[in-house]
């Protein structure tokens, strides 16, 4: 998929610079058949293929017209809300905690992403991120590494630490993400999210409601 993006951008570029040599050439009254004419349009092809490459790179990338051919990867910026489902239990009774409200914020554009997680207790933030896409093999997924600081509050039980996130990026009928974690403290789980907002929430919402029924009916 890679090699197939790469090959539509230098097309569009090639095809891009050709409309704009033949454009001004023939509003200039220039005669492309002459070397002089021809490398003299040299600096203002470069300076339009340039403007329309930033205009592309800042905005352009988002649009649907673009995606799959020449952007392999959709847009996630903006808040995401959900639960994680861990696997962690209670070393005093053995039981594990129920869902824990979770929001993800995804701060993206057309060269980087960063992802930032929150819970009532912790924060994370990604130091590695990748986008896993194979139209071919059904693969849509995005994966990143971070760090988790847990409240100083709660340091006796909780330490900063260090784990990796996959999630299957899904966009019909709704948009969610629905993943994996784990940790290097051993520990593990899922992660359900749904698209909130464009807006970059800068901590948990209070009012997420009671945790989401699962496929069998029944309340994790």
């Amino acid at each position: 998929m890679r090699n197939v993006t790469v090959k539509s951008s230098l097309y569009l570029l090639v095809g891009i610079s050709a409309v704009a040599w033949f454009s001004l050439a023939y509003f200039g009254g220039l005669d492309l058949s002459k070397v002089k004419d021809f490398f003299g349009l040299v600096p203002k092809v470069v300076t339009i293929d340039l403007l329309l490459v930033a205009v592309f790179v800042k905005l352009g990338w988002k649009l649907k017209l673009f995606r799959g051919w020449l952007v392999p990867f959709p847009d996630l910026n903006g808040s995401w809300l959900g639960y994680i489902y861990s696997d962690w239990k209670n070393p005093d009774t053995g039981e594990k905690p129920p869902p824990i409200p979770v929001m993800l914020t995804v701060n993206q554009s057309f060269f980087h992403i960063s992802c930032m997680m929150c819970t009532s207790e912790m924060e994370s933030s990604s130091y590695s991120e990748g986008f896993l896409i194979d139209p071919d093999r059904q693969i849509k997924n995005i994966a990143y590494s971070y760090t988790s600081k847990p409240r100083l509050s709660l340091s006796d039980r909780s330490i900063p630490h260090d784990g990796t996130a996959v999630f299957k990026i899904v966009e019909k009928p709704k948009q969610k993400l629905v993943g994996r974690y784990w940790t290097e403290r051993l520990t593990k789980g899922e992660i359900v999210l749904q698209y909130h907002s464009k807006e970059l929430l800068e901590e948990l919402p209070e009012d997420l409601g009671e945790h989401p029924v699962t496929e069998h009916g029944n309340r994790r």
